[in-house]
């Protein structure tokens, strides 16, 4: 699973041919979840709200390369780093 940012402690990162509906993985220390790219909303798992509050906002910043990056995925084409939250 390619890390494709990483900012604060907080890694992103996105599987090859993962199911639906578009996501991608945060992990903080032992917190981990799976965040919808369009709804913005945890999919699985958890994270502490602060945290949260920062991938949600990377997210919004980075959402249709986030998208690009989905459609490669599930391809099973090589991913690039996106630029972290600052």
């Amino acid at each position: 699973m390619p890390e494709i940012s990483r900012f604060f402690g907080i890694s992103i990162k996105m599987f090859f041919g993962d199911h639906l509906p578009p996501h991608f993985h945060a992990e903080y220390g032992e917190f981990k979840a799976q965040i919808d790219i369009q709804g913005l909303a945890i999919i699985q798992g958890e994270l502490p709200p602060r945290v949260l509050g920062m991938v949600v906002e990377w997210t919004l910043q980075h959402q249709n390369e986030l998208l690009e990056l989905w459609e490669l995925a599930s391809k099973n084409q090589s991913l690039h780093r996106i630029e972290p939250l600052k």
